[in-house]
């Protein structure tokens, strides 16, 4: 889980950075605004990676979606790509549950297995 969730989280980086070079271009925003937003959602994605494994992680991970997604009232863009990154979110935390189920089984097996191999 927490691979696909760092990912979703770095790509959620590079996006944001794009888009905030794209929003600068905007008559409507400032370069302040556009980076104070951007430059916030760029810091908590990098910071999150390193706190997934801790408690709370996934916590903020959705508290930084709902975050994105809010702050389309100041960038209307992120209205878009916050929408999008909440479900990438969760699929990441559904998926990657899957995939921590299955390799779990996986390694009960193979020392299920390596317990009832006779030894030679």
């Amino acid at each position: 889980m927490r691979m696909l969730c760092a990912s979703t989280l770095i790509s959620e980086f590079f996006v944001v950075a794009f888009a905030g070079l794209v929003a600068m271009k905007s008559d409507d925003l400032s370069v302040t605004t556009v980076w104070t937003v951007c430059g916030a959602a760029m810091v908590l994605s990098v910071v999150l990676c390193g706190m997934l494994g801790r408690p709370g992680g996934v916590q903020l991970g959705w508290a930084l979606q709902i975050g994105l997604i809010v702050s389309g009232f100041v960038v209307p863009a992120m209205f878009f790509l916050g929408v999008v990154f909440a479900g990438l979110w969760w699929a990441s935390l559904h998926y990657g549950r899957k995939i921590d189920e299955a390799k779990a089984r996986w390694a009960a097996q193979a020392q299920a297995e390596e317990a009832q191999a006779p030894a030679s």
